[in-house]
């Protein structure tokens, strides 16, 4: 776990930080950008308009996703607290579970020496403040897709060839910020005995999580979960290459890689959340999550639209480019 994934100081400024979340998934943007344009200009498309596309979809993404991580994963009366009464949010990586002064707290967090518990100081802007982390997924995807569709049919460009560009360097661009994921602590997994288990350090909210479940006490370490975030990294990886170096060179229509896109991340996505174990709102008593309801039109959608492809909805395929 490395919150901070470096950081140094600059005259006339101070120490400028970059967030191992944040800036994996920025990452993970400038690699999809560049495999798009790059490969735009071997299938008939303006490069131009394809960075264009790219750097608004990236915009809506970022909205998208953080209004999902607000709707949908339980924390959007924390946001108010934060703003209204911070003394009733949990500073979840604060050093010590029972504080008597502020310097105990660690970070920036305040002590309510009455209850003897840390408290973040007011913020009435934490909703925004995206590089501090809080983003869903599929909201991103949904608002992105949403808007590509607009964009590129207002540009006139062919949308069923623009979407296969962008498909390997979606799945691509996500093992950055699934990496990000892991470096940040979020996004972990169940406890498990098994060799793939990591145990996260103290401080961080895989072990908030297990302290206030009452599983371990304050001065013990977590215990060893499911690294999910790289179960799904790895899971992206090889979306990427299915869809770059099998299904693109062999498609029917132009959409087919889309299509597929939608089908192998939903199905890989759903599987993953079978052993996620952090708060991201859960259904059904806690056995279905967010993204495995939101996972299943995904991939129905995906196979609708092959069938659909199938059936003349696209006459005619663009060739692809060299492969890579």
């Amino acid at each position: 776990m490395r919150p901070i994934l470096f950081s140094f100081n600059l005259p006339l400024v101070g120490e400028v930080t970059f967030p191992a979340y944040f800036t994996m998934l920025t990452l993970g943007f400038a690699v999809a950008l560049w495999m798009t344009w790059r490969e735009s200009r071997h299938i008939k498309l303006d490069p131009d308009l394809i960075i264009d596309t790219n750097l608004w979809m990236v915009v809506w993404g970022i909205i998208g996703a953080r209004v999902l991580h607000l709707v949908a994963d339980g924390h959007f009366h924390e946001y108010v607290d934060l703003c209204l009464d911070p003394r009733r949010v949990k500073a979840i990586d604060a050093l010590v579970s029972h504080c008597t002064a502020d310097a105990q707290c660690g970070y920036d967090y305040l002590c309510d020496v009455a209850r003897g518990a840390c408290y973040p100081p007011r913020d009435c802007l934490a909703a925004v403040k995206v590089w501090r982390g809080g983003l869903a997924y599929y909201g991103g995807f949904i608002f992105a897709v949403a808007f590509g569709v607009y964009f590129v049919r207002s540009r006139g460009m062919p949308l069923g060839r623009v979407a296969d560009l962008s498909a390997p360097g979606i799945s691509f661009g996500l093992f950055f910020g699934r990496m990000g994921c892991f470096w940040n602590g979020c996004c972990y997994g169940k406890e498990t005995a098994s060799a793939v288990g990591v145990v996260f350090p103290r401080g961080g909210t895989a072990w908030r999580a297990q302290l206030d479940a009452g599983v371990i006490r304050a001065g013990d370490a977590a215990h060893a979960v499911h690294p999910t975030q790289l179960y799904e990294a790895l899971c992206c990886l090889f979306i990427s290459a299915v869809l770059y170096f099998v299904v693109r060179p062999r498609k029917g229509r132009d959409g087919d890689v889309f299509a597929w896109l939608l089908i192998l991340y939903g199905l890989l996505r759903s599987l993953v959340e079978v052993y996620r174990d952090d708060d991201r709102g859960v259904f059904f008593g806690g056995h279905v999550s967010t993204s495995q309801i939101i996972s299943l039109p995904l991939v129905l959608g995906g196979v609708g639209l092959l069938f659909w492809l199938r059936r003349g909805g696209a006459a005619r395929v663009t060739p692809a480019g060299p492969a890579a």
